[in-house]
């Protein structure tokens, strides 16, 4: 067995239970409000889940397919759903475009700063390392209620940032404001929930890493 198809294997039990029991918490939702009903056009629905600045973690030369994850750095489905993520990145490379918006939630205390701490990372060119490493570190941090700015701006010193660089920006309110415009094409979109996907524009449900690539190899038509 191939070291992909291992990683594939582990974390599809842990991201279908994830999944079940956020659906199972959520079984009023409104479908058609999660289909984005309300964006009235397709235009208007493109430019609010893929923006010119917002983060690709990698790019498809040919722009076809896009997944589009609206995520939070504290949300436990999310840092379940995120080997898969980097496992598509691998079995997808040059072929489908990966785009990260930010979504904290506000129940989760240190969401906000993480993405801050993110945006602020991305400013110096490394969105990616410290997207991966607040994940990677999720455990130590998360569902936790007092602020873990030093913590993040620990990482940042280890991905050798300049600090003072990243310490304006981690404060500049300007950094709020890009993740906030995040957050409000989210809900424009009628993203509710951590993480919701979108596969060229339509939101996509996946229970396991079998229906994350049967979309995607539906939507390159193979």
């Amino acid at each position: 067995m191939t070291r992909n198809a291992k990683i594939s294997l582990a974390v599809v039990g842990v991201f279908a239970v994830v999944v079940a029991a956020l659906l199972f918490a959520n079984p009023a939702q409104d479908q058609a409000s999660r289909k984005g009903v309300g964006v009235e056009s397709s235009d208007a629905r493109s430019s609010l889940l893929v923006r010119p600045d917002s983060h690709r973690l990698s790019s498809a030369p040919d722009g076809r397919v896009t997944f589009v994850e609206f995520l939070d750095f504290e949300c436990e489905a999310c840092r379940a759903a995120y080997p898969m993520i980097e496992q598509l990145r691998q079995d997808y490379a040059g072929r489908v475009t990966f785009v990260v918006r930010y979504f904290p939630l506000r129940a989760h205390f240190n969401a906000m700063r993480a993405a801050q701490a993110v945006e602020a990372a991305a400013q110096q060119g490394k969105f990616e390392q410290m997207y991966q490493r607040m994940y990677q570190t999720q455990s130590e941090w998360g569902e936790q209620q007092t602020p873990k700015d030093d913590v993040f701006r620990g990482f940042a010193a280890d991905l050798g940032l300049d600090m003072a660089a990243y310490d304006a920006t981690y404060n500049d309110p300007v950094t709020l404001e890009r993740i906030r415009k995040d957050v409000a094409d989210g809900q424009a979109l009628s993203v509710q929930s951590t993480p919701t996907f979108f596969l060229n524009g339509t939101e996509i449900e996946p229970r396991n890493y079998a229906d994350l690539t049967a979309a995607i190899d539906a939507a390159l038509g193979s």
